[in-house]
């Protein structure tokens, strides 16, 4: 699955509003510091930044996908940490477990 794909998912699922316009102009706002919401930008660009690919369009595994959001993760369960930070994040989590969990199932 690509990394837009992935995104595409989450931004389709999530229960919180994170898409700001398409996949690749979320994905431009959040690396430009640009999205409505900063934690929301944060979150996104980090797990783009964290997944080291070069492209969006970059094929990226489950494991690399919950890899990219481990420091995001750890980042949120500090004690000074937004709260809203952490929900958003495992939220996130959830998300992607279920992209790969349906690709699984499309493949079979």
């Amino acid at each position: 699955m690509t990394f837009n794909e992935l995104l595409q998912f989450v931004l389709q699922h999530s229960k919180y509003p994170l898409a700001q316009g398409d996949v690749h102009a979320t994905l431009e706002a959040a690396l430009h510091e640009r999205h409505h919401n900063s934690l929301v930008g944060h979150v996104i660009a980090q797990m783009y930044l964290n997944s080291e690919l070069t492209s969006p369009e970059g094929n990226l595994d489950r494991a690399q996908a919950i890899k990219a959001l481990g420091p995001i993760r750890l980042y949120y369960m500090k004690d000074d940490a937004p709260v809203e930070g952490f929900r958003l994040v495992e939220d996130i989590v959830h998300k992607i477990d279920g992209a790969y969990n349906d690709e699984a199932l499309r493949l079979k």
